[in-house]
């Protein structure tokens, strides 16, 4: 389905935001569970789990008419479960985490639009690439980052946890 909407933007969460990040995130969690079965995607965050990801890295919301429609992370620390060997040797990589989508607004381009404003702000961090993991399997979105240009770079199981490495140059 393609949306009229208007063009997605992202801007940095506040604390104010952190319940309604939480809520974007639990429904979607919700809803990978419903449709694929438990796994590691039905994790439930907490609010003290935003705030803290807020100290570490910087939060991004893109906001709609009724609030917060889509959420998104951009860190330079590594994250625990990627292996740096698999991805191109460059100065500044950023990583990308817990993206969600109101489920009531997927498959609009609303998450093709926050990859998108992901990278632009990447460029200005300045960060040279964007790395990223994702499921290795039907809950996983790696064809999603593939179609917003996002290079595979393997596939490993971490902790037992089947992923898919990508990498987006700046």
């Amino acid at each position: 389905m393609t949306s009229t909407r208007a063009r997605v933007t992202l801007t940095d969460a506040t604390k104010k935001d952190v319940a309604a990040i939480v809520a974007l995130q639990t429904a979607t969690a919700q809803r990978l569970t419903a449709d694929f079965g438990n796994g590691h995607w039905s994790h439930l965050p907490t609010e003290r789990g935003v705030l803290q990801s807020m100290r570490e890295s910087r939060v991004f919301v893109a906001r709609g008419p009724s609030g917060i429609i889509a959420t998104l992370r951009l860190t330079t620390k590594k994250p625990w479960a990627i292996e740096r060997s698999y991805f191109t040797v460059v100065s500044r990589p950023l990583y990308l985490l817990d993206m969600a989508v109101d489920v009531t607004m997927q498959r609009e381009g609303i998450g093709r639009q926050c990859m998108e404003e992901a990278a632009r702000i990447a460029r200005e961090w300045p960060g040279d690439a964007i790395r990223l993991d994702a499921y290795d399997s039907p809950a996983g979105a790696g064809p999603f980052y593939a179609k917003c240009g996002y290079q595979p770079k393997g596939a490993v199981t971490y902790r037992i946890v089947p992923l898919l490495y990508y990498e987006l140059l700046l």
